[in-house]
């Protein structure tokens, strides 16, 4: 499988955990996720599980091998996260971690997967006497990988003395608007919510034209990140339902066709007459293992099957706790700043175009970061109302 049929596949994973945990875990939140931590996280776990665990995770992933999940993480951090700051892009970083318990020598096989194409931080823990300072120092590094916006990853108590290891995840992405909003024309103005009651919310405007395209039923905005020479192209992609409670039924229609968000980006930029969008700040956190589980992964959580990361008997016995993703996301007049981290703890059992279109974002809607040139999904959520953070 080559790099973008792997990236496509990794898009209909994305899309099928944001639908389930926007129908289900999340449906009345302000959400942030990155789908992409998660499946980094996941392929992880299955470079060391072997068996029907790895038969369902390497399915679940729509992936024949773990070679195949493992040169896809290392390509993509490669491609699609290296930092382009430096030539007048978007400051981007992307971190694994492993933390094994002292009383646990790694495979030498999963070390080198983890060395050499996770590129990750490994280290020893004493899970047996020392849990706490163990989850403290995997919030510490998360806080550290994603400039100080994810401050806990694992929740106090996530970690105990059965807890053998701990696979993480962190990512960073700030990006500038290519063309800014005048901050002294930012207003409030009613935002309309799925209950039919109103918040007033800052809004930004602008006159300048627009990347947008009209479908059936919404409306899709695209808004380009400054990439200075760098030939990578990060855009915001905002969908917009045109009634004040679709965002339900056009969640619903996120897998009725392959690729939802490519076939749907907007490409021609329109005069606009009225356009408005809100400035918004969302942290959000969640046990992803319900949502996975909802989805047909169990195997990996209640049997064993993870025998191929560490070399001991009590490998039999190992599965996955839980996995905790936590992400925040905040969108203003210079640009957007994201941040995501994941961690799985792993213990012992015990429409046409249009010459002139409006856009107001006053209602409920669907966002997406990208990198254009890939069609990677950084980011995915949903925004019910922008002054809850």
């Amino acid at each position: 499988m080559d790099i973008m049929e792997t990236i496509r596949s990794h898009g209909e994973v994305a899309i099928a955990i944001t639908k389930h945990l926007l129908l289900n875990e999340a449906k009345a939140s302000n959400v942030v996720l990155s789908p992409l931590s998660i499946h980094v996280v996941l392929s992880l776990i299955a470079s060391g599980s072997k068996g029907p665990p790895l038969d369902q995770l390497l399915s679940f992933l729509k992936s024949n091998s773990t070679d195949n999940l493992n040169s896809f993480a290392s390509q993509i951090v490669a491609t699609v996260f290296a930092d382009a700051s430096p030539s007048g892009g978007p400051r981007l970083s992307f971190a694994n971690g492993v933390w094994v318990d002292q009383s646990l020598p790694l495979k030498s096989s999963f070390k080198q997967v983890v060395d050499t194409l996770y590129k990750a931080k490994l280290s020893q823990a004493d899970f047996k006497t020392k849990a706490a300072e163990v989850t403290s120092e995997v919030n510490s590094w998360a806080e550290k990988q994603t400039n100080g916006l994810i401050t806990e990853v694992l929740p106090p108590g996530s970690v105990d003395s059965l807890s053998k290891l701990i696979l993480a995840n962190a990512l960073y992405f700030k990006g500038e608007w290519e063309e800014k909003f005048d901050a002294s024309k930012t207003k409030k103005q009613d935002f309309y919510l799925l209950d039919g009651s109103s918040v007033e919310v800052p809004f930004m405007t602008s006159k300048n034209k627009q990347r947008i395209a009209a479908f059936d039923g919404f409306k899709v905005l695209g808004l380009s990140y400054k990439q200075g020479s760098d030939p990578r192209h990060f855009s915001m992609y905002i969908f917009l339902p045109d009634s004040r409670d679709g965002l339900p039924s056009l969640i619903e229609r996120l897998d009725s066709q392959s690729n939802f968000i490519d076939r749907h980006i907007p490409y021609e930029k329109l005069k606009v007459g009225e356009f408005k969008i809100p400035k918004f700040k969302i942290s959000f956190g969640i046990e992803v293992s319900n949502v996975l589980k909802g989805l047909g992964l169990v195997l990996p959580f209640s049997e064993g099957g993870l025998t191929e990361m560490v070399e001991s008997q009590t490998a039999q016995n190992l599965h996955v706790s839980k996995i905790f993703h936590k992400s925040f996301i905040e969108v203003n007049e210079e640009g957007t700043e994201a941040a995501a981290a994941s961690a799985a703890v792993i213990k012992l059992r015990g429409l046409p175009s249009m010459d002139i279109i409006d856009f107001v974002a006053d209602r409920p809607f669907l966002y997406a970061i990208r990198e254009d040139k890939t069609g990677s999904l950084l980011f995915i959520g949903q925004v019910l109302n922008p002054l809850v953070h």
